[in-house]
């Protein structure tokens, strides 16, 4: 069996037992939920955003997450639930004074302390490391403890005052039934707005029909669009409109047959197709005085229509 120079094995190195579960550093679960953004696993760095579940995430890490829209994108777990920028809520967060962060610890010589956090309670003064249980509130986004929300009970914001109710208030990093509650309000919220925005449709649409009717002219009215006609004090004024130019008649009574013919374009008189004088015609190359005889036209010069 290999055993020389007379070792004796065990039983525990020869037969292999059941697996021990692995069990998971609750320290560094908390600085992973806490400290870290769910999505990208970088540090988080202002500005920081939760999702209506309680998770916290890098503002950028989110919207680049939206903007990726590659059929390679990875689908991720922690992010499903989010399909537009107005499912988070940016934080407005109190910072912590006695936060030194990286600069304490430069050169790795020092004890890193990891109940320490970078933002606090602005009304207990609790830190927001994980140890304590941290609410915010979904109308303004304010961080609070879940204990000082417990002893100061109040309608409105302890920092900017802006009124909510209970179901505004949602935890962060909540345990399983926690994010249980949170889904189903996020799902009736969602169901709400989907009801109120097809509610809406079918008014806006009603109110534009009934505006389209009042504004769609009448018999009357579309015959006095095309004709052109005004009417005031009893007189009627006709402009008729033939290839660029107007030509404006003088006011005539709105009364009988001029009624109608105002209607309708107007005519050219009957004098213009009277024969027309002489010195009118000689203007045009079709008149007798336009043409040359023979004798009047050199041979040297090109012969035109007029020679003919």
């Amino acid at each position: 069996m290999g055993c020389d120079g007379g070792t004796i094995p065990k039983r525990h190195e020869l037969v292999k037992g059941p697996r021990k579960i692995e069990k998971v550093d609750k320290n560094a679960e908390l600085v992973a939920q806490w400290y870290y953004c769910t999505l990208s696993q970088e540090k988080l760095s202002r500005p920081i955003v939760a999702c209506e579940l309680g998770r916290l995430y890098n503002k950028d890490a989110i919207i680049e997450f939206l903007l990726d829209k590659s059929s390679e994108k990875a689908v991720v777990e922690a992010a499903s639930h989010i399909k537009s920028i107005k499912n988070v809520i940016e934080l407005n967060l109190t910072d912590n004074p006695a936060w030194t962060g990286d600069k304490g610890n430069t050169k790795g010589d020092k004890y890193d302390d990891i109940q320490s956090a970078r933002f606090i309670c602005p009304v207990v003064g609790l830190e927001m490391n994980g140890r304590h249980r941290f609410c915010f509130l979904r109308n303004c986004g304010c961080v609070f403890s879940e204990r000082a929300l417990k002893e100061i009970k109040t309608e409105t914001c302890h920092k900017c005052a802006v009124p909510f109710q209970e179901d505004d208030v949602i935890v962060l990093n909540g345990t399983k039934e926690d994010v249980e509650v949170l889904k189903r309000r996020m799902e009736d919220r969602r169901l709400k707005s989907k009801l109120g925005k097809k509610l809406k449709k079918p008014k806006a649409e009603t109110i534009v029909k009934s505006d389209v009717l009042e504004d769609s002219p009448g018999p009357s009215k579309a015959n006095t669009g095309k004709d052109a006609t005004n009417v005031n004090s009893g007189e009627k004024r006709n402009i008729a409109f033939c290839k660029g130019t107007a030509v404006e008649e003088s006011p005539l009574p709105a009364s009988g047959k001029d009624s109608k013919n105002a209607s309708g374009p107007l005519k050219r008189p009957a004098t213009s197709k009277e024969e027309k004088s002489e010195a009118y015609k000689s203007i045009f190359t079709s008149h007798s005085s336009a043409k040359r005889s023979k004798e009047q036209s050199s041979n040297w010069i090109t012969h035109t229509a007029y020679y003919f």
